[in-house]
């Protein structure tokens, strides 16, 4: 079983992890580099969900970088790059970069060819020579609901990517609704069904959070800021939500169901303002009996005491000399 969080460098904004779970300025220590964050990560967690890739293609140089700075037991979960499952949020970012470019030139650049493929692929090539890559997640929006067309398009998605390991994310009801069809689907391509908790509205999904394959099980945790999930200043505010411990215990024991069943288990926390998902992650841990590695910052044990009895904190690592 895997244990960690939907990304690891979040370094701006009001739910920073600066001054929470890493040093708030970043200056040279005497004898050493820059801190970096995801060795220091990969000292407390042995997975790790990568957003970068769904923002943009992979880069085999980038990725390389990750595999020679993380444990050899270490893995990713890559999201897909958003041309894959997110067109409408690709063109518009294609229209912010060249403001002057047409609907039909838009259109055009969303259709995904065998090079994006292929480039992906290149990418990530790294990362999976090195036995690192839990698996690829293909994160749809809560727009992409199920018709014979989206169907049709995830099949061959599944189908393109069949060599690797494949969690799906569905975030529309139609797709509960239609729950055989949607199951026998992924079955066929041993496509892991993604558990999520999340804030639910009329049209979102309903799950059992069982698993339906027995290759890998993938959760994913949300947070719950239903008031802030659709209407907020920031992007990042609607993960602003952290779990109690009895709200957790329902995750780490389907967790411990599942891990009977597959061969493997990974459970992310997505809930990152202010590094909120550290302190889930950790919680988990702690409930599901799995060693909690790495010291902790006071700072984040301050703000945060529900770790108090659950770290060890290192006085003096973030006491940065200027």
């Amino acid at each position: 079983m895997h244990i960690g969080t939907s990304g690891w460098s979040y370094p701006s904004g009001k739910g920073a992890w600066n001054g929470v779970f890493y040093p708030a300025t970043r200056s040279k220590r005497q004898g050493t580099a820059d801190f970096d964050e995801l060795r220091f990560y990969a000292e407390h967690f042995d997975t790790v969900e990568v957003n970068t890739t769904f923002y943009g293609q992979p880069r085999a140089e980038v990725t390389a970088g990750w595999v020679a700075r993380t444990p050899p037991r270490f893995s990713f979960a890559l999201k897909l790059y958003q041309k894959f499952t997110h067109p409408k949020m690709f063109c518009e970012a294609a229209l912010e970069a060249a403001p002057a470019s047409e609907g039909p030139l838009l259109d055009l650049l969303a259709e995904v060819t065998s090079s994006d493929i292929d480039d992906y692929r290149a990418g990530i090539e790294p990362i999976a020579r090195a036995g690192k890559l839990a698996a690829l997640l293909a994160q749809f929006p809560a727009s992409f609901k199920r018709t014979p067309a989206s169907s049709d398009y995830l099949a061959q998605l599944l189908r393109v990517f069949g060599e690797y390991p494949v969690a799906v994310e569905l975030r529309h009801r139609s797709w509960s609704d239609a729950f055989g069809e949607t199951l026998q689907l992924l079955n066929a391509f041993q496509a892991a069904w993604v558990q999520i908790d999340e804030p639910k509205f009329r049209f979102s999904i309903r799950q059992n959070l069982l698993p339906n394959v027995t290759g890998f099980y993938y959760m994913r945790l949300h947070g719950r800021n239903a008031a802030q999930w659709w209407r907020h200043e920031h992007r990042d505010d609607r993960y602003n939500y952290l779990y109690s411990g009895e709200e957790l215990k329902e995750f780490s024991e389907t967790a411990a169901a599942a891990n009977a069943l597959v061969k493997k288990v990974y459970l992310y926390t997505n809930n990152h303002f202010a590094a909120k998902s550290v302190v889930n992650a950790v919680m988990l841990k702690a409930q599901l009996g799995h060693p909690i590695e790495g010291e902790y910052p006071p700072e984040i044990v301050e703000r945060y005491p529900e770790l108090r009895d659950l770290v060890a904190v290192a006085s003096t690592l973030f006491r940065v000399s200027r």
